[in-house]
This record gives C-alpha cells, sequence and structure tokens, in this order.
C-alpha cells in the first residue's frame, strides 16, 4: 500500500469490510454514516479494506484495497499489431481480436514454429446501448509465472516473425478474479465544504501540465486529472480538450456532439453528469457564418462529433481524429502564445471585438485580452466578407442540453469532458456506442478500452449531492484496474447517483496535500495531461 495516502493523526484503521463502518478520524461533525457495501470486484467474500482521512471540512478521502491477498495469476502473450504504430498514444489499444478460422489459422502457424500457442474466443457483457457477446477471438502463447519470463518468450516469437505483446492474464476482465484492486476517493460533502471546486488546464490550453503541477499552481488541497484531450501532434494542439471544456464559465472547447461531461459548481454543490451540444456563429456585417471549432487547430477534430462535412463521421468515434477542410474556428487568449498557423485567413480582434487585420497566412500572437477566427478552404471567402478592418466581428456560443435546452454557465461553473456515461439515476448506464467506443470493423478498439482492466478516473454525485471523485490504479499485478462495466458497478456501489468515466490510462492521477497518491502506470511516470479538477482548500 502506497503510504502517503495515510496520515499518522487523522488515519482510520484498517478495517475489513463486512459492514462495517470506520469512525471519524476527528472531532469535526458528520452525518450518520450509512452501510458501508463491498465493492462487486472479483469473487465474494474477498478481504476488503478501507482507510480514510479528512483532507479539509467536507472533504474525505478514502483508500479501498480489495483481494490484497490473491494469488499471482500468469503471465501470457498475447499475438497482436499494436495499436498504436503510428502513434505516440501510449494508449492506443492493440488490434488482437480476429475471427476464429483467421485465429486458429495463426495459432496453427505459430504452433508449427514450436510455440505453445491457443486461440480463446473474447465475450463481453451488455451493457446499455451495446449487446456485447462475442467480440473475436485472440491468439496467445504460453503461460508464465513472471513477466520476464513472457518477455523472453515474446523475444522469441518476434525473431520468429510474429508481433505481440506481455500481458498479465488479472487484465483480461474474469469476473471471478481475486484482485487486487486500489482505488481511491475523494467525497466533497457540500453541506460542510467552504473550499472550491474547480477545472483546470493550466497557463494555456494548447499545452499539457501534470495534474501534480496544476494542484500545485491553485494552491490545491487535492485533486485528479480530467478530461480527454489531444495529444499527438498530428491531431491537434497537445493538452487542447478532446470534448467539451467550460472554464470559469467560459466555453474554450466545443462537445463533441451530445458526448456527456461532468458539470461542477465552486461551491462543490448541484454537480451533473449532462449530455452536451453547441452552436456558434461569427456574426459581422449584418450577416453571419456558422462555427465549427473554438480554440483548436482547424480541420483536426479529436474524438470526432463535430459537423456534418467532417470526415469520416460528424458522430463521436472515441480516440479517432476527423478531419473538415473548410473550417471557422475561434480563438481566445487562452488558446496559447500563437494560434496555429497554415493556409487560409484570420481575422485578429481586439478587446472590443473590432478587427485589427485580416492576415493570410493564418497564425501569430493574438492581441491583449483580444481574439481571432481563422478560415481554412472555402470558409475563407466567408470570413473575408465578413471582417471589415476597425469594424465589429462578434462571436458568439451556445451551449445546450440533452433536451436542446439553452445552458448558459455562471463564472463559477466548470465542464469537463468525458465519457461512457456509468451510471444514471442510480442504475448502470453505459453507453459506449452513443460515445463512439463501438467502432464498426474494430472490435479490437472495444476490447482493449472497454472490456479490458485499465487504470480509470471517474466523478460523480450521490443521492445526498456529494461529487464523488475516483481513480483506480491498473496495469500492474498488485492493481488489475478496471473494466468500463466494472468502473460502472463499483460508482453506483460508492452510492452515485449519476457518474461519468473521465480520461484514465496513463493519465489517472490523484493528488492529496502535495502528494501523488496513487501510482500513475507509465513508464515515465505521471503523465502530463490536458486539464484537472482541483479541490482548493476553506475560502475563510
Amino acid at each position: 500500500m502506497n503510504s502517503k495516502v495515510l496520515g499518522a493523526a487523522t488515519v482510520l484503521s484498517l478495517l475489513a469490510v463486512v459492514g462495517a463502518s470506520p469512525a471519524p478520524a476527528s472531532s469535526e461533525p458528520r452525518p450518520a454514516p450509512g452501510p458501508v457495501r463491498a465493492l462487486p470486484l472479483g469473487a465474494v467474500g474477498l478481504t476488503e479494506t478501507r482507510s480514510a482521512r479528512t483532507l479539509q471540512p467536507g472533504v474525505t478521502l478514502t483508500r479501498i484495497v480489495r483481494g490484497a491477498d490473491a494469488p499471482a495469476l500468469p503471465w501470457t502473450v498475447e499475438m497482436s499489431i499494436p495499436g498504436g504504430a503510428t502513434s505516440p498514444d501510449p494508449d492506443a489499444p492493440p488490434a488482437a481480436l480476429k475471427d476464429r478460422p483467421s485465429a486458429d489459422e495463426l495459432a496453427a502457424d505459430i504452433e508449427g514454429d514450436g510455440f505453445d500457442a491457443r486461440s480463446e474466443q473474447v465475450m463481453t457483457p451488455a451493457v446499455a446501448d451495446y449487446a456485447g457477446g462475442s467480440l473475436g477471438w485472440r491468439v496467445r502463447v504460453g503461460q508464465f509465472d513472471s513477466q520476464s519470463a513472457a518477455t523472453a518468450e515474446l523475444s522469441r516469437l518476434r525473431r520468429a516473425g510474429y508481433a505481440g505483446s506481455a500481458v498479465y492474464t488479472g487484465w483480461d476482465g474474469d469476473p471471478t478474479d481475486r484482485g487486487p484492486w486500489r482505488i481511491d476517493v475523494l467525497t466533497i460533502d457540500p453541506a460542510r465544504f467552504r473550499g472550491g471546486l474547480e477545472a483546470s488546464y493550466g497557463p494555456d490550453l494548447e499545452n499539457r501540465e501534470r495534474t501534480s503541477e496544476l494542484a500545485a499552481a491553485a494552491g490545491a488541497t487535492a485533486g485528479i486529472n480530467a478530461g480527454f484531450f489531444v495529444l499527438d501532434p498530428k491531431a491537434g494542439a497537445p493538452g487542447d480538450p478532446a470534448g467539451v471544456g467550460v472554464y470559469d464559465g467560459r466555453l474554450l472547447s466545443e462537445p463533441a456532439n451530445g458526448r456527456p461531461g461532468l458539470v461542477i459548481r465552486r461551491d462543490g454543490r448541484h454537480s451533473t453528469v449532462a449530455r452536451l451540444t453547441w452552436e456558434g456563429w461569427v456574426v459581422g456585417r449584418g450577416a453571419s457564418q456558422a462555427l465549427d471549432g473554438i480554440d483548436r487547430v482547424p480541420g483536426l477534430i479529436r474524438n470526432c462529433g463535430g459537423t456534418k462535412d467532417d470526415t469520416p463521421t460528424s458522430l463521436p468515434l472515441h480516440d479517432v481524429t476527423c478531419s473538415d477542410h473548410d473550417e471557422l474556428v475561434a480563438f481566445t487568449p487562452d488558446y496559447g502564445r500563437l494560434t496555429p498557423s497554415g493556409e487560409g485567413a484570420e481575422a485578429v480582434l481586439d478587446t472590443r471585438g473590432r478587427v485589427l487585420e485580416v492576415r493570410s497566412p493564418r497564425g501569430g500572437p493574438l492581441p491583449e485580452g483580444g481574439g481571432s477566427v481563422q478560415a481554412t478552404g472555402s470558409r475563407v471567402a466567408e470570413l473575408t466578407a465578413l471582417a471589415q478592418v476597425g469594424r465589429p466581428l462578434r462571436v458568439e456560443k451556445t451551449l445546450r442540453d440533452g433536451n436542446g435546452r439553452k445552458v448558459v454557465p455562471s463564472p463559477t461553473t466548470g465542464i469537463l469532458n468525458g465519457g461512457p456515461e456509468l451510471v444514471r439515476d442510480g442504475r448502470p448506464h453505459v453507453t459506449p456506442a452513443a460515445d463512439g467506443m463501438v467502432q464498426s470493423g474494430n472490435p479490437s478498439f472495444y476490447y482493449g478500452w472497454m472490456h479490458k482492466r485499465n487504470p480509470r478516473t471517474l466523478a460523480g454525485v450521490d443521492a445526498a449531492g456529494r461529487t464523488v471523485l475516483v481513480t483506480a490504479d491498473g496495469r500492474a499485478t498488485d492493481a488489475l484496474g478496471l473494466s468500463i462495466p466494472e468502473s460502472a458497478t463499483v460508482a453506483r456501489a460508492l452510492g452515485l447517483r449519476d457518474a461519468v468515466n473521465l480520461d484514465g490510462g496513463g493519465s489517472t492521477t490523484m493528488v492529496a496535500d502535495g502528494d501523488v497518491i496513487n501510482d500513475p502506470s507509465d513508464a515515465a511516470g505521471e503523465r502530463p495531461v490536458g486539464d484537472a479538477l482541483l479541490i482548493l482548500p476553506d475560502r475563510d
């Protein structure tokens, strides 16, 4: 167990959780606790322990360890074509699944070269908008007592001309596994919380910072990584939110066509999960033109969900970058030091929205407090017809909820992108099809991203109105991680009425009292991310 999560004066004893509730660590008044529900992970009756401490009034940090005494499971080699061959994204799932004849043929070829190969069918559970069932067949070689032994076999396979990876079978998602799981939970009780709950992207949108750096810069008591973001420079500006981003009430990144976002308010009250769409306009000279995006590289739409002329789709498609050669994109000073450069035109605006210049090619600095609108392709003529130097050019942006109602964020509102949904109205409600994780012709994506266990970051609100932030460590033998369906069952077991998945994998990070208290899975340690959700100290 990571000892950094425990404080000497405030730690609660580790308790086997079979209806037991830990006593408060301080004299601070607390509502009477309800019965503690063991997490529905793995076999029934596993040992589960919880330790908790109060970080500030109204904020509790709890660590849950389930199945700490689990026996080790075997390693194996999974034959695959790596999904990230042309991308630096280390979370790109492997293309590992085939139809049965293809899998059997590959297994036979590998056996013919002297290896112990087998083909296995992968079954996945049904969720709210996906029927589940068979995802396909995978090919694996051997079972090994250690990662080093599996890696040695992988080296032999590579010399024989095969591709694959060494994997721990505990990451497969077998419901009979015995763990271990390691989960950290931040609970914010608005009845006693006098601090601030804020979304932060750092100095600008186009660069990445570590969650711990964002927390330190804000003087935060605690925080977690938040939304999905651009990682590959070929997909846009690294760090830019890949979906909706509202900070201090300002819409700085457009929604991905109805995907969910976590809506938070600075006082910690009334957090919600909402599905959002948007529309934007550039207005000038008595005419207007529709916007395609906000504060992103024109032509590149990460996670898709843009306009009808986007390729290959205007629907959400997770971890895919759609394209559009003809775009109007508005920029604020929050984007970065320079706007993106390239062919096209850019109307540069002062603090009052008057056009200072129309530059071509586009790209360059913005005036203090000003902004711009960039145009590419056929939209260049539209922009130049609207923009006249010295005259106003107004940018309008409107958010709408799932019912089409206008959403007007206050200056104390933040919205962070996520997906899929996990829980709605207290019931499991997992939505991979709506949110772009079910990809036609690519079952390996669902297998690696949804079905298999990975580090996860989740958030939601319980029936008492408490905002709950959760990280689950993974990609380790002492912390298996969660599949997305398991994430939903964990959220529900923690009492969440509504919950959404946030960015996970190597991004999953929780900070408390200046320390990273979980174990980020990247080999390099904590990963720089696009934004974070921070808990600030008491205002008094």
